[in-house]
C-alpha cells in the first residue's frame, strides 16, 4: 500500500479537494509566473527551513543536478528515461509545468499522485503559513519529500532559474551538469554571459564532477575557475566521442544534437560513479527513441499534426532557442508559415523579434498568465520589425484562426513562451477528452 503519514494515497481523492489545494498554493504563495521577480527569494533560507522541518529529505537519495540556459529540460528527461529503462527507480523534478503541478515531480515517468499533494499541504500548513515560501520553494521541498518517501535510486533535478540561489541548490549531487549559457533573465542573472555563467556555476559542488554541455570561449574559463575553487573534476561534452547519428533520438529539434551529446557524456560519467549503464545497450537505445513517452516530456518540437498542414509547438523563448527553432522551421517544405506567438512582458524581446521571419503570417496572443504580454502590445512591437498579423484574446482563438487560414501545404508554429504552448496543449487535451 502506498501511504503517507499513515494515509492510503491509492484511495481516490475528490477532484474539488485537489483543486482547493492547488488554488490555495497559487493564491497564498508568491508565484514567479504571476508576480515576476518579486516572487524570487535571494537566499536559500526558506528552502532550508522547509526541508529541515521535513527531516532533510534531499539528503536521502542520490541526485544529478542540471542547470543551463537552454536544453536542461530535454537533458533531464532524457537522462531520466535512460536511467529508468536500465532498471533504476528514477525521480525527476522539472519546472514549470504545462498542464498540472504534479508534472513537476515524477517517478519513473509517473507524476506524483494528487492525493500526495493534498495531504502534504494539509500536513505542513502551519510551516507554510509561517515561512511563506514561494510556490517554487514549496514544490521543490514537496518533490524532495516524495522522492525520499518512495526511496528512489536516483533523482534528476532541474534548476528553476540560475543556480547559485536556486532552491534546488541544497542537494548534494553525484554529478552536476551545465548545458549552455545564453542571454535570458538578464535582469536577474546578469547582463553578460560571464555574469550569467557565474550564477549557473553556483551548482558546482566540492569534489563533485561537473559536465559542461557546450564549450563556449566566453564562459569556459568561468566554469574552470569555479571547478578549481571547489576541487571539482570538470569535463566538456566535446571531449567525448560518440556516434550520435547511430541513435534514433526522438527529440527532433536542431538543438537536440547538442543535448544528446551532453546526455551520452553524462551516462559515461555516471558509469565511473558506479551506475552500470551501457550506452550502446538495447535498453539505452530504446530510452533515447522513446524519451517523450517514457518521461512525459512535452513542448519540445512537439508535432501536433504531421501533414495537411504540418503543425508543431515549441517552448523556445530566448534568443538562442528561438534562433535555432526558426532555422529548423524554415527548413520544412511549406507554402506559407503561420506563427501563433506570445511572450512575457518582462522579457528582453528585441533580439527575439529579430529572429522571426518577416514573411510569415502572425497571430499574437497573450498566454493565460499574469506575466503574459497583451496581444495588442505584441502586435504594435512586431510592426516595428516588419512583422504582420493580428492580435487575439487567447492562444486558443489565435490557433483556431491560424488553422482556418492555413492550407494543406502550410506550416503552423505555436510558440514564444512555455505558457503559450501550455495554453494550446490544455485546449487540445480538452478536445481529446470530449471525443
Amino acid at each position: 500500500m502506498n501511504t503517507y503519514d499513515g494515509i492510503d494515497l491509492d484511495s481516490p481523492i475528490d477532484e474539488s479537494t485537489y483543486n482547493d489545494t492547488v488554488n490555495y498554493l497559487f493564491g497564498k504563495l508568491p508565484y514567479f509566473n504571476r508576480d515576476g521577480k518579486t516572487a524570487l527569494k535571494k537566499s536559500l533560507d526558506n528552502i532550508l527551513i522547509l526541508c529541515r522541518e521535513l527531516g532533510n529529505p534531499q539528503d536521502q537519495f542520490k541526485s544529478i543536478h542540471v542547470a543551463g540556459t537552454n536544453g536542461k529540460g530535454s537533458v533531464c528527461h532524457s537522462l531520466s528515461a535512460i536511467l529508468q529503462q536500465n532498471g533504476f527507480k528514477t525521480g525527476l523534478y522539472t519546472s514549470p509545468h504545462l498542464i498540472d503541478i504534479t508534472e513537476r515531480c515524477r517517478i519513473d515517468g509517473v507524476p506524483a499522485p494528487k492525493s500526495f499533494i493534498v495531504h502534504f499541504v494539509a500536513r505542513h500548513k502551519t510551516i507554510i503559513e509561517s515561512v511563506q515560501p514561494s510556490f517554487f520553494e514549496l514544490t521543490c521541498a514537496m518533490a524532495f519529500e516524495w522522492f525520499a518517501l518512495q526511496k528512489v535510486d536516483i533523482a534528476v533535478i532541474e534548476t528553476g532559474l540560475g543556480g547559485r540561489l536556486d532552491s534546488t541548490n541544497i542537494i548534494k549531487p553525484i554529478l552536476s551538469i551545465i548545458t549552455n549559457i545564453s542571454y535570458d533573465h538578464c535582469d536577474l542573472l546578469g547582463n553578460t554571459l560571464q555574469e550569467i555563467a557565474s550564477e549557473k556555476a553556483g551548482i558546482i559542488k566540492c569534489n563533485t564532477p561537473v559536465l559542461i554541455g557546450r564549450k563556449q570561449p566566453e564562459v569556459s574559463e568561468v566554469f574552470s575557475l569555479y571547478a578549481k575553487m571547489q576541487d571539482a573534476p570538470i569535463f566538456f561534452s566535446e571531449h567525448f566521442l560518440f556516434d550520435n547519428p547511430s541513435y534514433n533520438y526522438d527529440l527532433k529539434g536542431i538543438c537536440q544534437h547538442e543535448n544528446l551529446k551532453t546526455v551520452l557524456s553524462s551516462i559515461h560519467l555516471l558509469g565511473q560513479l558506479g551506475f552500470s549503464i551501457d550506452i550502446q545497450s538495447e535498453q539505452t537505445r530504446y530510452a533515447l527513441s522513446h524519451v517523450t513517452n517514457i518521461s512525459g516530456l512535452r513542448g519540445r518540437w512537439e508535432v501536433i499534426q504531421s501533414h495537411n498542414p504540418f503543425i508543431l509547438a515549441d517552448t523556445a523563448h530566448n534568443e538562442d532557442g528561438v534562433q535555432q527553432l526558426i532555422k529548423q522551421v524554415l527548413s520544412l517544405p511549406h507554402q506559407q508559415l503561420h506563427i501563433v506567438w506570445g511572450m512575457m512582458h518582462d522579457k528582453d524581446r528585441t533580439n527575439i523579434w529579430k529572429c522571426l521571419p518577416p514573411d510569415a503570417t502572425y497571430y499574437f496572443a497573450k498566454p493565460d498568465v499574469p506575466r503574459g504580454m497583451e496581444a495588442k502590445q505584441l502586435l504594435e512591437e512586431a510592426k516595428a520589425f516588419h512583422l504582420k498579423g493580428q492580435s487575439f484574446d487567447s492562444v486558443t482563438d489565435a490557433y483556431r484562426e491560424a488553422s482556418t487560414n492555413a492550407n494543406i501545404n502550410d506550416v503552423i508554429l505555436i510558440g514564444g513562451s512555455t505558457f503559450v504552448v501550455a495554453d494550446l496543449l490544455r485546449y487540445l487535451d480538452s478536445l481529446s477528452a470530449i471525443s
